[in-house]
């Protein structure tokens, strides 16, 4: 079981704000965090892993990480951490960046096997794609058998086809190692497949937490589907609007009247719903 309830205060750019979490999960959970910008998602990770100081308790497993009366050490917490920038040793190979972490070799060589890495194991980081990279990084977060592995967006920078490959790579590490993660994550379909919860920030106030299916899909009444999206345009065709609305990796256009346009500007975020009874999926 993962106890967690701190507080800290926050400088932001504009304005001050107060990061408050109080959370109680099971261990081995996958939880994914979401929610704007600047609310203390990346905070929240530090304040995990004890680079980032914080107020209150986190105990782990009837461990006590965190209190009033004591702070254990980062190098302590047995916690892994996945960057989105990758952040592997330039100067080393594949298999020196996992040894640096562990001078594990028989470890090190069954984590190349699970993500297909072994035959790059001598290469240096910068003859790598971003995916290799990656998957060199994730593994890396796995070297000393972390009972927390925290992520940071690590996918986010990689193309579909690749992001979906690690996505299952992180499934297969987490089942194998036991891990609880807590990930950073901006993509619903990503957090979806991957999470068994799902944690909403902000304001460094936990908006929601939930399974996923509850908190993503975000229907009500008698609508039968609905999407967040950018608005990108207005176009005006004679009597009609049409709403260009980037949703994901899509651009769609959406027929308005001249009253559902009064309300909606260029840049703003948008919910495009649908009473469609009969959607066509191909």
């Amino acid at each position: 079981m993962i106890e967690i309830d701190i507080f800290k205060e926050l400088k932001g750019v504009n304005r001050d704000i107060n990061l408050k979490i109080n959370l109680e999960v099971k261990s081995a959970t996958f939880i994914s965090v979401t929610g704007e910008s600047g609310g203390g998602k990346t905070t929240f990770l530090r304040i995990l892993s004890g680079l980032e100081k914080a107020k209150g308790k986190i105990v782990v497993d009837g461990k006590i990480w965190l209190d009033k009366n004591f702070v254990l050490p980062p190098q302590k917490r047995g916690v892994g951490f996945v960057f989105q920038d990758y952040a592997l040793f330039p100067n080393m190979t594949v298999l020196q960046n996992l040894l640096y972490i562990n001078d594990d070799k028989k470890r090190a060589e069954h984590l190349l096997d699970i993500v297909h890495l072994q035959e790059y194991k001598d290469r240096y980081p910068s003859t790598l794609s971003g995916g290799q990279k990656q998957r060199t990084a994730l593994i890396r977060a796995f070297m000393n058998k972390p009972k927390i592995i925290l992520m940071d967006e690590p996918l986010s920078a990689l193309d579909p086809v690749m992001r979906a490959k690690l996505q299952q790579d992180i499934l297969v590490l987490k089942s194998e190692f036991d891990a609880t993660v807590f990930m950073v994550s901006h993509d619903p379909s990503e957090i979806y497949k991957l999470s068994n919860y799902v944690m909403v920030i902000k304001e460094g106030k936990m908006l929601s937490f939930g399974k996923p299916k509850d908190v993503l899909l975000k229907t009500s009444g008698s609508q039968k589907l609905s999407f967040e999206g950018e608005l990108l345009d207005l176009v005006k065709k004679d009597v009609i609007y049409v709403a260009i609305i980037a949703i994901g990796q899509q651009i769609v256009e959406v027929v308005l009247s001249e009253n559902e346009t009064k309300d909606l500007k260029i840049g703003s975020k948008v919910r495009v719903s649908t009473k469609a009874f009969t959607p066509i999926v191909s």
